[in-house]
């Protein structure tokens, strides 16, 4: 095994890791932004009103991308796996 392969799949994994992290990431983050949005425009400072409705987002989200998120993460642990003898020998 070469220090290229390992660095190609290391590369690959923090593909993978980018890939199904940016939905909830994205989500949460758009979520914060209009949360703050309205906190600034009427002046109420709790700190609750920008957790609930990230958490509630996040879980909608997870239910929309998880059958996606999940088939990548199979996608790539199938990839990984069938190529390991070609890696070893």
């Amino acid at each position: 095994m070469t220090p290229e392969t390992v660095m190609s799949i290391g590369q690959q994994a923090v593909w993978e890791t980018i890939l199904v992290s940016a939905p909830l990431l994205l989500s949460a983050l758009a979520t914060g932004l209009l949360v703050s949005i309205f906190q600034a425009a009427t002046q109420i400072n709790e700190m609750t009103l920008s957790f609930i409705p990230k958490l509630l987002v996040m879980f909608l989200v997870m239910i929309v991308f998880g059958p996606w998120m999940i088939g990548q993460m199979v996608d790539y642990m199938q990839r990984l796996f069938s190529s390991i003898p070609g890696l070893v020998g």
